[in-house]
């Protein structure tokens, strides 16, 4: 029997990362606005990405009585003093679009050398019961540096501007799907939970 796992999310990409990463597991994977037709929107009032997804995973399972899951994440550049950090999705303002953030990013870093352009990538995941048990995955990081400008046509986000040394400079946009999930923080941390998640289910 499948166990409805309600993904606490309206952003598609981080849906269809969620989605690759649960491929072979008892579960199906639903959103809000497919439960209950409306989007879920859930004030980001954590002050680290961990609680952040505690209250999308908690808000979404009393909400629809289902498992849910909560994933936050976000960009920290040592530039700026660790901004976007948890403020990331809204970088430029309320509902800014990623072209948006992006310039605004590299606008702040005008005259930064490579040297000073480092960052990193943190991700955090959460699984809630609607009891309000709660199941966490603390939050995991990947460094890199920021671009001078965008490069590559894949990801969302912050990815065009984000690269990993190890992957030979290439931005996280200019890797495939499952290169980029090898090395990404969205991808430790979705590793993470589906052992998780595994341990939940046999249990039930």
């Amino acid at each position: 029997m499948l166990t409805r796992l309600l993904v606490a999310t309206g952003n598609p990409g981080k849906l269809a990362e969620i989605q690759r990463f649960f491929e072979g597991m008892p579960v199906e994977l639903a959103t809000v606005h497919s439960v209950l037709g409306r989007s879920h929107d859930v004030d980001e009032v954590g002050t680290t990405f961990g609680e952040n997804a505690l209250l999308k995973a908690l808000s979404a399972a009393r909400l629809t009585g289902m498992l849910a899951l909560g994933d936050d994440s976000g960009l920290e550049v040592d530039a700026l003093g660790g901004r976007p950090g948890v403020r990331s999705a809204r970088y430029a303002g309320e509902h800014a679009s990623d072209a948006e953030n992006n310039r605004l990013l590299l606008h702040e870093l005008t005259g930064v050398p490579d040297t000073e352009r480092t960052a990193r990538f943190r991700c955090a995941v959460a699984l809630a019961e609607p009891s309000g048990r709660t199941h966490s995955v603390a939050g995991v990081s990947v460094e890199g540096i920021i671009l001078h400008a965008p490069r590559g046509d894949g990801g969302f986000g912050y990815d065009p501007l984000f690269a990993v040394p190890v992957l030979g400079g290439r931005s996280f946009a200019e890797l495939l799907p499952a290169q980029k999930e090898q090395v990404s923080h969205r991808g430790q941390a979705l590793r993470n939970l589906r052992v998780l998640l595994e341990d939940l289910l046999s249990s039930r």
